[in-house]
């Protein structure tokens, strides 16, 4: 049974909390970024690459995120969910959990990012910005969702201050026993 939505931006840090919080509470998840980087992956492209395709064919990034509302609508869904819509697509489907924003700035982003994948800042930086602007583009073509709304969120954490253990103490005890 889904108890909690995890969502943020790339290099937020939503995929180290999600193993975090599963490690620790002996939780299952999926997670929507790997999904997305296997696709990339499997057709042999760049995370940006692959996110120019999904702008310019948008039923390709239909058919990924159908994927994951499938499995969220599931009898047998995780009890961690992470992808960065799906905290509407249970606002949507009136699921009851938690739904986490994870909050970073683009210059934060850029250096976790740089610090994941190497590279120089200002590059990083001009990917994460271009990335950004095409999922938000792509997100209001396809569903009508404007990633810089947050109401479908319970609690959203600013986490540019934060190391990984104080986001993940944070959401650990919002979550409760």
């Amino acid at each position: 049974m889904l108890k909690v939505t995890i969502s943020g931006p790339p290099g937020s840090g939503t995929s180290t909390l999600v193993t975090k919080l599963a490690e620790f509470r002996k939780w299952n998840y999926i997670n929507g970024g790997d999904i997305f980087r296997a696709a990339a992956k499997d057709r042999g492209i760049t995370i940006e690459e692959f996110s120019a395709i999904c702008k310019n064919d948008l039923d390709t990034d239909r058919l990924l995120d159908s994927k994951l509302k499938e499995i969220m609508a599931s009898t047998n869904t995780p009890e961690i969910m992470e992808s960065r819509l799906c905290g509407w697509w249970a606002d949507e489907l009136n699921t009851k959990c938690i739904k986490v924003w994870i909050s970073v700035s683009g210059e934060e982003r850029a250096r976790r990012i740089q610090n994941r994948e190497g590279g120089d800042y200002a590059s990083c930086l001009t990917k994460s910005k271009t990335r950004q602007k095409d999922d938000m583009e792509r997100y209001i073509a396809l569903y009508g969702i404007n990633l810089d709304d947050m109401s479908p969120y319970d609690l959203i954490v600013e986490a540019d201050d934060k190391n990984e253990e104080e986001v993940f103490q944070l959401v650990n005890q919002y979550l409760g026993t």
